[in-house]
């Protein structure tokens, strides 16, 4: 049975193609369900829950963001969960979506000297995390959620993305 039922839209051309995005969508995923279930005892529904991966632009991203946050501006990823849920509480059969866009991603890759697929990876991660119910808008939950990223990225083989940096609390 897998761990999760991973739903995939591609809304500009720069993607890869969606069986790439879809590989990728369920190894980085399938590793978080799996981390949290068994190291942080996160209860799942005994179906696999649904999440639908959004892979846009910045004009899209901008949109949705000026519209559900107040922000007139792109950003990197947004996770709209479809049930409000605390951390640690079992989810729903639906997760939610993560939205993800296309040309912030790249120039953030290429600011931080990473891979495309790297930033890409911890970006799904945060937004998983996201529909679970964690946050980063105060220090305590950041440390939480950022540790967490971080230890998720560590069994897939990545480094610690907040390494050196101060919480990331956006305004």
């Amino acid at each position: 049975m897998a761990d999760l039922d991973i739903q995939i839209s591609i809304e500009d051309t720069g993607w890869p193609a969606e069986d790439v995005l879809h590989a990728l969508g369920e190894r980085v995923l399938g590793a978080a369900v799996t981390y949290l279930r068994e190291e942080e005892q996160q209860p799942f529904p005994k179906m696999p829950p649904e999440v639908s991966l959004v892979f846009t632009d910045d004009a899209s991203i901008q949109d949705i963001n000026a519209e559900w946050r107040g922000k007139d501006k792109p950003t990197n990823v947004l996770s709209f969960p479809a049930f409000p849920v605390k951390p640690g509480q079992m989810p729903g059969p639906m997760l939610g979506d993560i939205i993800i866009a296309r040309e912030t991603v790249e120039r953030e890759a290429q600011e931080l000297e990473k891979s495309v697929y790297d930033h890409l990876t911890h970006l799904m991660v945060h937004g998983f995390l996201h529909l679970l119910g964690y946050d980063h808008m105060k220090n305590d939950e950041a440390e939480i959620m950022e540790g967490l990223e971080t230890r998720i990225l560590a069994v897939l083989g990545l480094s610690d993305p907040y390494e050196g940096q101060d919480l990331k609390m956006e305004p």
